[in-house]
């Protein structure tokens, strides 16, 4: 007996040790919000104070020391974001994750963002204001890596922690400006599909081609090709680990249109949610400098920003700067292609991939005078005899992206923010502006060409005459932009603009939804104030819904439906077209929509075609253009035989489709069929995917309103399921009220950490779902009554 209980006591104690030593380990992993610390590399002593929501106000005598000090703390609390970020365009995932991830890192080392990087890390002017404030930022990360906790994710995952360099900067900005185009997913289906099925069917999408446009002809084989390649860039940038850019909102007005007479600014950039949240917030106060800003994982300088002068925001351009160019090889030696002057050598270079718990693998990539060979590391070395070639103006051209940022951020009148945006090559951004004065503008942000031919830069082009070449980069003076125009208002909803240069511009809008509904509302009012913006910004009224929906219900014969159909469209018919979780008419329009897009689209596509079209803009713009169609020559299903259908049979079965469906999912009762209960929002960390880390890593899921093409826009992907799983939306959403700028408000999806056992990991994110805000706090008296002091003395 008394064994027994030596045993048992031996027993305890032992589990209250183990249980000790893992509370101790896991809080020695939380972010260090105070107390006192010493780093090399700063001159004088710098404090930071964590705000009630865990966002530090940095306050330094220099604009190196806070930078140091902002890399530090950026570190403390997305160091696992910022180490995977800086891992996708050198291709150094699989190093990690093994070879689930070597598609991957071939596509994006195919890219050249790696060689783009060093060329510009090679010719960098290091007496320049921003090399200094790059270097001091990273002497800051580096001391945390050096010296601060490892993260559980390192741990978990078996990652080694390395020194961060300029080049990992210079990737992560060319990763990010990859992830913000289009052509990759749209060129090479548009090509299968007029190759496919000619050109009367691409005639009747709404994808701006000119009937005079010269399309290159293609083979069978080349077609397979393009299949692969576009359905291969789609599951790559499926599984890509970090949140790329997918449109945004943003608009300002003028102090004409304001009830205080002060400038009002608006924005909320749309990106893939992930955890931790995009956005890392930051407010940094010295002597000769101030700015709350928005920085990216890795990036010293914030791409959104607001100061008491002036403040500053971005959406996506859309614009097309990238193009793929179908090469010859030389019949008689594989090494060469066909150029106007003859055949070329291609230019090579080999890189060797490391892979988590497997051999290395070594690939070669060609290279042209267009840009790099990418499709033979995605389509399943189909490509020998077809070459496809990418011109990215990104690697074409010098890049200034950092430069910009640094000049936009540290801008003291309007025109150093347009100078700012006026270095931006790629990727093409709307930068949005107003300033205490009064002024309003907007830019933008590209560097734009024209084409020697008239040739449609939605297909793929002719690589080997020349004739398709580019003739010439136009001035910036020639990109849209609005300075304090006569109507008192700018705004970007990612939507096409006006022409420029005598043409519009090509590039992969989104339809009219947001744009439309951003007018509709500003227009009219002149007194607008800061809760007006926070209730617009939260807006989940489609102005182009219920047009769709009267097409619907005036195509089709009401005694043609069940009691259960005509209750249904009945429901549709008296739709304001918003989108809120208690709403039914959202759960019965997606899911028509789906149908009528399926039975529209998908016989002459095909399955696989079919799905990658709906990942693309242009099927967004499509929903409305087609329905609008009396006569289509997509409207016949071509796999009825005998059968020529109309637009109202397809509508009517799309509809009955649609009922059958819902009912077989949610339930006799149509009053059930709440939005909130099939459109649900999980914020996902890369460990979430482990079922019994997801509780741990992921923040949700929540039932959630909005929808696609609204202000509070949701992104997901249409499928058989009849679920929404919302992947992309608001990253931020930021109001800058010029009246009263220290009361400027803002929100996270989540929070500021992405440390999980910080309790700003997920502090935001009920207040996110309800459409609710929290200061931007720059008045140090109150930032000091809430906040933890950490203060930061130079070393010795």
């Amino acid at each position: 007996m008394r064994l027994f209980k030596k045993i048992f006591i031996a027993l305890v104690l032992v589990i209250f040790i183990l249980f000790i030593g893992i509370w101790w380990y896991l809080n020695s992993l939380k972010p260090t919000y105070e107390g006192n610390l010493s780093l090399s590399g700063i001159q004088n002593e710098t404090t930071v104070y964590f705000d009630d929501y865990g966002i530090p106000h940095i306050y330094a005598q220099n604009q190196e020391d806070a930078m140091t000090a902002l890399g530090y703390v950026h570190a403390q609390d997305r160091l696992f974001q910022m180490e995977l970020i800086r891992r996708i365009a050198p291709g150094r995932l699989s190093e990690i994750f093994g070879d689930k991830m070597l598609k991957n890192d071939k596509f994006f080392i195919s890219l050249g963002i790696e060689q783009t990087s060093e060329k510009t890390v090679k010719n960098i002017d290091k007496n320049s204001e921003s090399y200094k404030l790059c270097i001091a930022y990273l002497n800051g990360v580096n001391q945390y890596i050096k010296n601060g906790p490892t993260p559980i994710e390192f741990s978990l995952i078996g990652i080694e922690k390395e020194q961060y360099t300029l080049k990992d900067i210079y990737n992560i900005a060319g990763f990010m400006a990859f992830s913000f185009a289009m052509a990759q997913k749209t060129d090479p289906l548009l090509t299968v599909l007029k190759e496919k099925l000619g050109e009367k069917y691409i005639k009747d999408l709404p994808i701006n081609t000119s009937p005079n446009a010269t399309i290159i002809k293609t083979t069978k084989q080349d077609i397979k090709i393009y299949e692969e390649m576009v359905t291969g860039i789609n599951e790559i940038m499926g599984k890509t680990l970090v949140s790329p850019f997918i449109g945004s909102n943003s608009w300002v007005v003028s102090a004409k249109k304001t009830s205080t007479g002060k400038v009002l600014f608006a924005n909320d950039p749309h990106m893939k949610y992930s955890q931790p949240a995009v956005w890392y917030e930051a407010h940094i106060s010295t002597p000769n400098f101030k700015l709350y800003g928005y920085y990216i994982a890795g990036i010293p300088f914030p791409l959104l920003g607001h100061n008491r002068n002036y403040a500053y925001g971005l959406t996506m351009f859309e614009n097309d700067d990238l193009d793929f160019y179908q090469e010859k090889n030389n019949p008689t030696n594989k090494n060469q292609y066909k150029t106007p002057n003859g055949y070329a050598d291609y230019k090579t270079f080999t890189k060797t991939i490391k892979v988590k718990n497997a051999k290395d693998v070594t690939i070669e990539v060609k290279n042209t005078r267009h840009g790099l060979i990418i499709n033979a590391v995605i389509d399943n070395n189909l490509s020998g005899n077809s070459p496809i070639a990418m011109s990215w103006v990104y690697t074409k051209l010098d890049i200034e992206l950092l430069n910009a940022f640094y000049t936009i951020s540290r801008a003291t009148k309007m025109s150093d923010v347009k100078k700012g945006a006026s270095l931006i090559t790629a990727p093409g951004l709307n930068i949005m502006y107003g300033d205490t004065k009064g002024n309003i503008a907007w830019w933008a942000s590209a560097k734009l060409y024209k084409l020697k031919s008239n040739a449609s830069r939605k297909f793929i082009l002719d690589g080997a005459s020349g004739k398709d070449d580019i003739a010439r980069y136009l001035d910036f003076s020639e990109n849209p932009m609005a300075e304090n125009p006569s109507w008192n208002y700018v705004y970007s909803a990612n939507n096409q603009p006006d022409s420029i240069a005598n043409i519009l511009y090509p590039g992969y809008y989104v339809p009219e939804d947001r744009a439309k509904r951003i007018v509709q509302l500003l227009k009219p009012k002149n007194d607008w104030s800061k809760q007006d913006f926070a209730e617009m910004i939260n807006d989940v009224t489609s102005s182009v819904s219920p047009t769709i929906v009267k097409e619907l219900y005036t195509s089709i014969q009401n005694d043609s439906l069940s009691k259960t159909e005509q209750k249904a469209l009945s429901i549709l018919k008296k739709w304001d077209g918003s989108n809120t979780i208690k709403s039914v008419a959202p759960t019965i329009y997606n899911k028509f929509i789906y149908q009528y897009l399926k039975n529209t689209f998908k016989d002459e596509m095909g399955a696989k075609m079919f799905t990658q079209f709906l990942k693309t803009h242009l099927s967004k713009r499509t929903i409305a253009s087609q329905i609008n169609k009396d006569k289509s020559v997509w409207w016949d299903d071509v796999t009825t035989k005998n059968n020529i259908e109309t637009k109202e049979n397809i509508l009517l079965k799309s509809f009955k489709e649609a009922i059958l469906t819902l009912k077989k999912q949610l339930g006799d009762n149509l009053n059930e069929w709440h939005w909130g209960d099939v459109q649900t929002l999980e914020h996902k960390h890369p460990l979430g995917t482990i079922s019994y880390l997801r509780k741990y890593f992921n923040v949700g899921p929540f039932p959630i309103n909005g929808a696609k093409a609204v202000i509070n826009n949701r992104d997901f992907d249409y499928t058989d399921s009849g679920l929404y799983d919302v992947f992309a939306g608001p990253s931020t959403r930021r109001i800058i009220d010029f009246s009263d700028v220290e009361n400027s408000i803002s929100i996270s999806p989540t929070g500021e950490s992405g440390n999980f056992l910080s309790k700003h990991y997920k502090d935001q994110a009920l207040m996110y779902n309800q459409g609710k805000f929290r200061k931007m706090k720059m008045n140090k008296k109150e930032i000091i009554s809430v906040a933890t002091k950490l203060t930061f003395s130079p070393k010795k």
